[in-house]
């Protein structure tokens, strides 16, 4: 059976337009890395990921390749394995984000945790993005919830988030993936079944979107 045979039975003639997506992935840690490697099964090529990050042992629990790279760039080990993607190793900052053009992407996909960057990035381009809030800490994949960051409740990134917005007068809306499972620990701990569901949920939110726009055109 052809690779994306099954893929395009599910999505019918969506699958042929789903494939000429431009998408930008901001990180490709434990939620990233699986949404990248989503996207990628499903026939979707034109990527940009961003990280500055190097893998190292501490990544091996969640993070998808870290076990063959260790100690070497994440963008440059993503491309081994996904050779079409285009990468760029930098380290986000808000006033990055304010100078870069979006406009040629189709979503912009926010898998990081700089609460600075994701501020900036709700209010330059909350019309493409879709956002990921705190994956760490969790046991319970059953908890994710999509909505907007208005209604996200039990995280308190996702709140601090909101005050933050609402001191900037931001009152937009834009899909966040979250989890309303509180924190089990106040540790750096993670585990791979919540935050590699984080990522295939922002794949998904993702597929969904662009099929959605696709069909409003």
């Amino acid at each position: 059976m052809p690779r994306y045979e099954r893929s395009k039975i599910l999505f019918t003639e969506a699958f042929d337009d789903l494939s000429k997506a431009k998408i930008l992935l901001l990180g490709v840690g434990g939620v990233g890395s699986f949404c990248l490697d989503c996207l990628y099964r499903n026939g979707i090529y034109d990527i940009t990921i961003i990280d500055f990050d190097c893998f190292d042992v501490s990544n091996q629990n969640r993070q998808m390749w870290s076990e063959l790279h260790e100690n070497e760039s994440k963008v440059e080990s993503m491309q081994l394995h996904y050779p079409e993607i285009k990468t760029i190793n930098l380290k986000l900052t808000k006033e990055w984000v304010e100078a870069f053009d979006f406009e040629p992407y189709d979503l912009i996909l926010d898998a990081i945790d700089d609460i600075h960057v994701k501020l900036a990035l709700a209010q330059k381009c909350y019309k493409k993005l879709i956002s990921a809030t705190g994956s760490a800490k969790r046991l319970d994949p059953t908890k994710i919830e999509v909505s907007t960051i208005w209604k996200t409740h039990g995280d308190r990134f996702a709140s601090k988030i909101r005050y933050e917005l609402k001191k900037r007068r931001f009152i937009k809306k834009y899909p966040v993936i979250f989890s309303s499972e509180p924190a089990i620990t106040k540790e750096k701990g993670s585990f791979v079944g919540v935050t590699g569901a984080f990522g295939l949920t922002m794949c998904s939110v993702a597929l969904q979107r662009l099929m959605k726009d696709k069909n409003a055109n």
